[in-house]
């Protein structure tokens, strides 16, 4: 029959986002539902063949390693290339020298991301003549690649934006859009104009751009997953015999904070952590206290917590 002669081919996906808004994430997910192997290389430290650094092929030895050394199922596993946007070309005119870790890394992953029989080291390194190879057949590793492209947005603001000249002119205001919006209208002529090669951009046909997280994602991100920063807290004093509490106040000044420092979901703990230091340092000496309070204050105006005591009901507030 027909179908059995249709052979199935991947679709190499390229995920475009702001820093923070869940690239990586979203490819450990999907690895996990599919129960398949899964590793995280970074770009920036891949060179040419030759040249100190690791060489294209080392991002197979960490899939195989994720695999526990079987290599059917490493040929079944999902790569995912993180900092992409780092090694594109810096210009378009030819550089005087060779960009061993930019452009040139673009064409060594040209033939493993479509599709190749490749010969690895077992433990990784360098390869040498003495020592046997191992064998890997890249058609059925799904390679998903991601960066954060900043800038990319004004490339695709200068292709879409009208130009208008002259006294009768119609000048039209651009409308305010955020850089998730505007990310949303990429096109793979603004990834070549950004310093992909094209035919790097020909082999991941899957172009998913990713908004910037809202303060209601910040929030559910705060309280919601298994491993919530909230829940992490709790966790903390609980083993202190304190119970912690956040009002929806502190919830939501802290997800304006992460969102003003421009850094997604990673700014979180970053202001959680400022707020909380003072307060997880001299309350495990403090025997009396029951109870924590996380309020608003805490976070916009760095007041001290407040703080429920057992003998007397009282509060402590500095």
């Amino acid at each position: 029959s027909k179908s059995k002669d249709s052979i199935l081919e991947k679709s190499n996906i390229l995920l475009i986002g702001p820093t923070g808004s869940g690239k990586t994430l979203l490819a450990q997910t999907l690895a996990k539902i599919l129960n398949v192997a899964f590793t995280i290389v970074d770009a920036t430290t891949l060179t040419e063949a030759g040249y100190v650094g690791d060489d294209v092929e080392n991002i197979l030895v960490a899939l195989l390693q994720a695999a526990d050394d079987d290599v059917e199922k490493a040929e079944r596993g999902i790569i995912y290339i993180d900092e992409i946007d780092k090694i594109a070309r810096k210009s378009d005119s030819a550089s005087l020298t060779r960009d061993v870790s930019g452009e040139g890394v673009q064409q060594a992953l040209l033939k493993i991301i479509e599709g190749t029989v490749a010969s690895i080291p077992p433990k990784g390194g360098r390869k040498h003549p003495q020592q046997e190879l191992i064998r890997i057949d890249t058609t059925n590793i799904l390679f998903i690649v991601g960066g954060a492209f900043v800038g990319l947005d004004r490339v695709i603001k200068r292709r879409s934006g009208t130009k208008a000249i002259g006294f009768g002119a119609k000048v039209v205001k651009d409308p305010k859009k955020s850089v998730g919006e505007i990310l949303a209208d990429v096109e793979p002529e603004d990834l070549l104009k950004f310093g992909l090669i094209p035919e790097l951009a020909g082999r991941l046909p899957v172009i998913a751009p990713m908004k910037e997280l809202t303060e209601e994602d910040l929030i559910r991100i705060l309280k919601e997953p298994r491993n919530a920063l909230t829940k992490q807290y709790k966790k903390l004093f609980e083993l202190e015999g304190i119970t912690l509490s956040f009002t929806e106040g502190a919830l939501e000044a802290v997800a304006k904070k992460a969102i003003a420092r421009k850094s997604g979901a990673r700014g979180l703990r970053s202001v959680m952590e400022e707020a909380m230091l003072d307060v997880m340092y001299e309350l495990p000496s403090d025997e009396d206290a029951t109870d924590c309070v996380i309020n608003e204050q805490v976070i916009t105006q760095g007041d001290y917590p407040v703080i429920l005591y057992d003998k007397a009901d009282s509060k402590k507030s500095a």
